[in-house]
Formats: C-alpha cells, sequence, structure tokens
C-alpha cells in the first residue's frame, strides 16, 4: 500500500477496497481468531482470557494499536496475544497446543463460511 501510494501508481477505488478489507480483518477477523484461542483454552480449564475480559467477541479487548497501524500500512499486523496459563490445563503440553491451533483453524473455518456465503 504504501509503495503504491508513494510510487503515485494508485487509485481511489482501491484504496477503499484496501481500507475496507483491512479494517474488516481488524474489526471482525482478529477478534474471532483471538476469541477462538480464548474458547478453547476455556473449555480445556483455563480461565485466565475470561478473567481478564478477554473471552469476547468485542474488537475493542484484542486490538493493538501498533499492529492495527502496522497491517493499514505495511500490509501485516497482529492483535494482543490472549493470555493463557497452561498450568491451568490437566495436560499442559496438549491443552496449549489445542489451544494454539484453535485460532488457525477458526481462520479456515470462517474462510468456508464466507466462501459459501459469496459463492464459487
Amino acid at each position: 500500500m504504501l509503495q503504491q501510494i508513494f510510487s503515485g501508481s494508485f487509485n481511489f477505488y482501491d484504496v477503499v477496497a484496501y481500507l475496507v478489507a483491512v479494517l474488516l480483518i481488524i474489526f471482525l477477523i482478529l477478534p474471532f481468531h483471538e476469541w477462538a484461542h480464548a474458547f478453547v483454552a476455556y473449555l480445556l480449564g483455563d480461565k485466565e482470557a475470561k478473567s481478564r475480559g478477554r473471552l469476547t467477541l468485542n474488537p475493542i479487548s484484542h486490538i493493538d494499536m501498533v499492529g492495527a497501524l502496522a497491517m493499514i500500512f505495511v500490509g501485516f499486523g497482529w492483535a494482543k496475544p490472549v493470555p493463557i496459563n497452561m498450568n491451568n490445563f490437566k495436560k499442559p503440553k496438549e491443552g496449549m497446543a489445542i489451544s494454539a491451533l484453535a485460532g488457525p483453524v477458526s481462520n479456515i473455518l470462517l474462510a468456508a463460511f464466507i466462501f459459501l456465503i459469496f459463492g464459487f
């Protein structure tokens, strides 16, 4: 995005489409991803995310300002990591692995859902 702006090879519609896509990622997809980590950890016995108010789909709880700005201007970014205490799991290594996989699996499921809605 920045490269296009500095080189002057962009148009208004490209910028608007890019910003809409990035804002959807920041306000919908990243919170869902982080919620999935927190929800699975909660199901496995870790109450850490819930006690810190992170077991929610509210984007405000998950947005990292530097990560969001990086996503807008650089093209990649991040959200606040969900706090997980692996000592709260009955099997700490397995619980941590399953909780870690929950985010990427939620991305795949969300992509499949969106794909079904908007067609092939």
